[in-house]
């Protein structure tokens, strides 16, 4: 295939620079426009200093006469304002959207959780969500617009897809609570992010059901095959930089064991390139995830409370961001869907 030309809008934040490390090692890119808002003008090393070979480029305006002209553009902006500058670009390029704009089917949701007008819905950008018999992934070859999930939302769906797919749990008592890294909440200057805050403290947000990413969990575990959905789902920040563990239970249906929670598990994942189901007794850790595009996950059975307790980690911003929203441009070139993304972390 020829040379695929890629441009990153919002490239001074966290995802747009994840964006950008992980499109320095695919192989078919060349990384074109790079644009920001009240970044631009600056050089891209003031923002992320890491990204030695670009360092020097200079940030331009996010405007459609720059975005135009490139093979790809990737959106990382703040949520509701993807959905304009979407709009002005072509149907001859691949729009994938990193924020929440286009990740909701239901305009009632995206208007109690986020507020506004929706802008609609584009395919969803989870190669490996269960959708009836086959996978997301199908619905995403030969697509010009890409939605790419929640970080939180891919945790959780990952982990507990298998077991509502094959109506093992009460899809209708579910409880997740994530222990999150501080990069998930984006790069705004807040007091509750600050450092002094931050560190050696742990602290809720999004609690009692307000958390924006609630309806997109219950909107996939519905394609995943359960009639009805009901989560209760609270994040922490933890005093880490990047990553994501997640622990979800649910109420197991009568007479489910360990045995046929782990072939569940097996059926589906088994031939997943990027989702590793461990062996019995080993835990998953944030750091083994760290910097790859991969989520581990680890079943167990709590025999008193009768519960199904699935722990999954991911790094929030490749997995959960960046590594899944290149993972889903690969699919939609052509490509294969592993270009230019590692299944190696780097603990510790």
């Amino acid at each position: 295939m020829t040379t695929i030309t890629v441009a990153v809008a919002g490239a001074s934040g966290y995802a747009g620079g994840e964006v950008l490390r992980l499109l320095l090692a695919h192989p078919d890119v060349e990384i074109g426009a790079l644009t920001a808002a009240s970044s631009a003008g600056t050089p891209l090393g003031r923002h992320h200093p890491h990204l030695v070979p670009l360092a020097d480029r200079i940030l331009q305006p996010t405007t459609t006469e720059i975005l135009s002209g490139h093979d790809v553009v990737f959106l990382g902006l703040p949520h509701g304002e993807s959905g304009a500058v979407a709009a002005e670009l072509g149907d001859d390029v691949l729009v994938i959207d990193c924020g929440a704009d286009f990740r909701l089917q239901s305009a009632a949701d995206w208007t109690e959780f986020y507020g506004g007008e929706h802008a609609g819905t584009w395919p969803y950008g989870l190669p490996e969500l269960i959708v009836g018999a086959g996978r997301q992934r199908d619905a995403l070859k030969g697509v010009n617009r890409i939605a790419v999930p929640g970080c939180n939302v891919t945790a959780i769906t990952l982990g507990i897809q298998p077991a509502v797919a094959a109506g093992l749990v009460e899809s209708t008592d579910l409880v997740a609570v994530l222990a999150n890294g501080f990069s998930g909440a984006g790069k705004a200057p807040k007091t509750n992010l600050m450092a002094a805050e931050g560190l050696g403290a742990a602290s809720p947000y999004g609690v009692g059901g307000t958390h924006r990413h609630v309806p997109e969990i219950m909107q996939n575990l519905r394609l995943a095959g359960a009639d009805d959905v009901t989560i209760s789902f609270t994040p922490t920040l933890v005093p880490m930089a990047r990553g994501i563990l997640a622990t979800t239970t649910a109420r197991l249906v009568d007479g489910v064991d360990l045995a046929a929670v782990r072939a569940a598990y097996d059926a589906v994942y088994a031939d997943e390139t990027f989702i590793h189901l461990l062996p019995e007794g080993q835990w998953p850790t944030t750091a083994a995830t760290l910097g790859a595009n991969t989520a581990q996950i680890q079943v167990a059975i709590d025999a008193r409370a009768n519960r199904l307790v699935v722990v999954s980690v991911i790094d929030n911003l490749v997995k959960g961001t960046a590594g899944g929203a290149i993972q889903s441009m690969n699919l939609a070139l052509g490509l294969d869907e592993t270009t230019g993304l590692s299944t190696i972390g780097t603990a510790p």
